[in-house]
């Protein structure tokens, strides 16, 4: 159950990246942002529930870690739980880096003004609402997506065996 929240989490944080336009190609070296253009930035990403989202991927990191040395090392595992709760106590707060960068990401795309009018934006009635509702938005996508690419491998899968049958190969 935690890998699977864990990797939903994964999975919502990279979209959620991806929607803000931070997983993609490296803009352009632009100036260094202002430290103000990174508040107001760190604000949105807080308003929009980015860092709750980033949250978990250092603790995924680490059960990650620990589940790849337990398959060769399973004779040790009481010491490797045992090491794994401190690692979580030292490494779990790392996410607030990508916090960070995240918000140095917006503030370099986005004008300080720029960055106000979201912020405005986001602390809005109507942003408020598109704050709650965003994720559930994305869910759904997910499920719809994951259906319809359910559906497209059956047809790909009849295609494929069709050519193959006109090749004389039977699969």
């Amino acid at each position: 159950m935690i890998a699977r929240l864990t990797m939903r989490h994964v999975t919502a944080a990279l979209i959620a990246l991806a929607a803000i336009g931070v997983a993609g190609p490296a803009a352009p070296q632009a100036p260094q942002p202002s430290p103000g253009a990174v508040l107001i930035a760190k604000q949105i990403i807080v308003l929009k529930g980015v860092n709750a989202m980033m949250d978990p991927i250092a603790r995924g990191v680490v059960e990650k870690v620990k589940n790849s040395i337990m398959q060769t090392n399973f004779m040790w595992q009481k010491d490797i739980n045992e090491i794994t709760v401190g690692l979580h106590k030292e490494f779990d707060s790392r996410s607030t880096e990508l916090v960070d960068h995240t918000a140095e990401l917006y503030a370099s795309r986005f004008t300080e003004p720029e960055l106000k009018q979201i912020l405005t934006f986001y602390q809005s009635p109507l942003g408020k609402k598109m704050t709650a509702e965003e994720p559930k938005v994305i869910d759904d996508s997910l499920q719809q997506a994951n259906g319809w690419a359910d559906n497209l491998s059956v047809d790909i899968m009849a295609k494929m065996r069709t050519e193959m049958k006109k090749r004389g190969h039977d699969i």
